[in-house]
């Protein structure tokens, strides 16, 4: 059976509905506009909304039902094309400003699994795919570079901050670390460069070369 492409709605007489008859896309976005009092609501909310969400609790066992509310069959002739249904009205359902359609449907959680497991990270300073590697992969790219190539093995601290991390440059050198990458710019600990707190730094400590 060939996938049916619309919500089909016949005879929707909810509320002020007269005998609305419409066919809606399936997998678009709708938008159902009109003046104050027109129905909007009545056909969205309380005509397809409760109908699908009445057919897909009519599908759950009895034990599940009891424990969900069913909301009551619309006033329509016919609807086809449903799928379950997720409904958000216009008003505050929490205190939290930060709220989103994600986190008040509880689908974010699910929705950063799907994007981990299954979408390929790139990075936004290279544009190349990012994927985990083992130790021998690193060792694998280092010897494949050209006879004489230097390299750095650097360890990121600072990305993006602001500061002027006089006392941080003192304790790495304590440490034993000689020199840092700076905005971009190699400086030797023995003489640090003088940050501006007022701006955004990205500091790297340099491991070995």
């Amino acid at each position: 059976m060939a996938e049916q492409k619309f919500i089909e709605v016949r005879g929707a007489r909810e509320h002020n509905l007269k005998s609305v008859d419409v066919d809606i896309p399936r997998d678009r976005l709708t938008v159902i506009t009109g003046l104050s009092g027109s129905g909007k609501s009545s056909l969205a909310f309380d005509t397809i909304y409760a109908e699908g969400q009445r057919r897909y609790v009519e599908s759950l066992s009895a034990y599940a039902r009891q424990f969900l509310d069913m909301m009551g069959k619309p006033d329509v002739d016919h609807i086809s094309g449903l799928s379950p249904a997720i409904s958000i009205e216009q008003k505050t359902t929490s205190k939290n400003p930060r709220s989103t359609v994600g986190t008040v449907t509880e689908i974010y959680d699910y929705l950063r699994l799907l994007f981990a497991r299954v979408g390929t990270p790139y990075s936004p300073a290279t544009g190349k795919p990012i994927a985990a590697q083992q130790v021998q992969d690193m060792v694998d790219a280092v010897m494949a570079m050209e006879e004489g190539t230097r390299g750095y093995l650097m360890a990121p601290v600072v990305r993006d901050r602001k500061g002027e991390y006089r006392k941080e440059f003192i304790e790495w050198r304590k440490q034993g670390f000689q020199r840092v990458k700076v905005d971009g710019q190699f400086h030797d600990l023995e003489e640090p460069p003088v940050l501006d707190k007022k701006f955004r730094h990205d500091i790297d400590v340099v491991v070995d070369r």
